[in-house]
């Protein structure tokens, strides 16, 4: 309901509706209040219709003519009597249209109102699946930002490891490149021993081409040497197998890590078998080229050994 609309504001605007020879209506008169809901000009404008034929007939005495005479009033009384049935008819139309018009607007907003009332459960539905939705999201939001710390906290270790491992290939590295230095001292021992020894033994054998005829005694110093060389030879020997033990030791703690190494010790206690054989061989060398004159050198021997 507009407020500020009274009774009076209608029954003056159908008034000066009439007064232009207009129809009042309820839209022309919320046109000429310029406000107004309908249903308060409807019931106000339904008070002005009960009203008009009172205010007619009382205009009516207001107009009459107490010298007029008495057919003449009668005629007027009856036109102005079919003037108030055509005009009580005519509101009745107009008000029977007004209620269809009434009732259909009404019906429109009852089918507005329905309308509204699916569109508002609709929302309410909407609304309910929109903070079940947000439910579900804020959980999957809490699960992810779970799933994100326990991931940092992975790569967190993942990089304690890492670094862990880093330094672990770091001290690798230097036992492997200790250990190398050392194999390579251990080959360059072996190899410089190995020459010394086949030095040795060329210069006996050259020896012994020069003195045949000192060959027994040259024998018995070779042999003495022999001996000594054996022993030194065992010496070392034990020395070269000590040393290949501790580069075992040392190559099993890292053969994982530096299996490539293998290779090069295998190499080296290669070599170190030739060098343990070298002596033998030429041991057998030497017995085969010292008995080239054996029964004269001993005889010689034997002569003088005589008194």
């Amino acid at each position: 309901m507009a407020r500020g609309i009274t009774e009076s504001d209608v029954h003056g605007a159908a008034d000066e509706l009439v007064a232009a020879g207009e129809r009042p209506t309820v839209e022309r008169i919320r046109a000429h209040l310029g406000t107004g809901s309908p249903n308060t000009v409807t019931r106000w404008l339904e008070t002005w219709w009960r009203g008009l034929g009172r205010r007619l007939q009382a205009q009516h005495m207001r107009l009459d003519i107490p010298a007029a005479p008495e057919a003449v009033t009668a005629l007027a009384g009856e036109w102005w009597g079919r003037a108030l049935v055509a005009a009580q008819d005519e509101c009745a139309q107009v008000l029977a249209a007004e209620r269809d018009a009434l009732r259909q607007d009404r019906q429109a907003l009852e089918d507005e109102r329905a309308n509204f009332a699916a569109e508002a459960l609709a929302l309410r539905a909407q609304l309910q699946a929109a903070r079940h939705s947000e439910q579900l999201a804020q959980a999957q939001t809490v699960e992810l930002q779970r799933l994100v710390d326990q991931l940092q906290l992975q790569v967190q270790e993942l990089s304690q490891q890492r670094d862990v491992a880093l330094a672990r290939a770091q001290e690798l590295e230097v036992a492997r490149e200790a250990l190398q230095r050392h194999l390579q001292q251990a080959e360059e021992s072996a190899r410089a021993e190995r020459d010394s020894l086949t030095q040795h033994l060329r210069a006996v054998e050259n020896r012994a081409h020069t003195e045949v005829d000192r060959a027994r005694q040259e024998t018995k110093e070779l042999s003495s040497k022999l001996v000594a060389l054996d022993r030194e030879r065992t010496t070392v020997e034990r020395q070269h197998r000590d040393q290949l033990e501790v580069a075992r030791k040392a190559t099993a703690e890292i053969q994982q890590e530096l299996a490539g190494q293998r290779a090069r010790a295998d190499g080296l206690e290669a070599q170190l078998e030739d060098l343990r054989s070298l002596p033998i061989a030429l041991e057998a060398a030497l017995r085969k080229r010292s008995p080239a004159k054996p029964k004269a050198s001993g005889r010689k021997a034997k002569g003088r050994g005589t008194p």
